[in-house]
């Protein structure tokens, strides 16, 4: 059902978005790699970034006042640039509104964002390997594959 672009609009979010983005990692957690988070920790995690703004913060997208989409900006700082690369990170459409341009209007939020700030040099997604769609979806959008990989260690 499309429900027609007029009707969306982005924002920061806030404290009464917390429950709705956890619910939205949860599933794109399974969606991609096939696993559950544990709720607490989740909510406690989206909760927590909002007592943190320097460590980053999360964008939704409305449409006729639902939430629909959600994604989550951190930054690090690059000494090759003397500036901050914007992260792109958990990325998600509820899937009534998949294809509707909701996750274009997420990045073009976001970028505009970015460009207003003295010390962000630029944007990087991270997305998974097997995420042909969002491979589709960021070239699409003008981003540029490059050739790095992640490594990680958790503790």
């Amino acid at each position: 059902m499309n429900r027609g672009m007029s009707q969306l609009s982005i924002r920061k979010a806030g404290e009464a978005d917390i429950q709705i983005i956890a619910e939205f990692n949860r599933k794109l957690c399974r969606e991609l790699e096939a696993r559950d988070l544990d709720e607490e920790t989740i909510l406690a995690g989206v909760g927590n970034l909002l007592k943190r703004p320097e460590q980053g913060f999360h964008l939704v997208a409305e449409l006729d006042g639902e939430v629909v989409g959600c994604s989550l900006i951190t930054g690090e700082w690059s000494d090759w640039s003397n500036g901050v690369f914007w992260w792109v990170k958990s990325v998600y459409v509820s899937t009534s509104a998949r294809r509707q341009g909701v996750n274009r209007k997420l990045y073009a939020y976001a970028r505009e964002l970015a460009k207003s700030m003295d010390d962000v040099r630029g944007i990087r997604v991270y997305i998974g390997e097997q995420n042909r769609a969002a491979t589709v979806a960021y070239k699409a959008l003008g981003l540029k594959e490059m050739p790095r990989r992640m490594f990680e260690e958790r503790f």
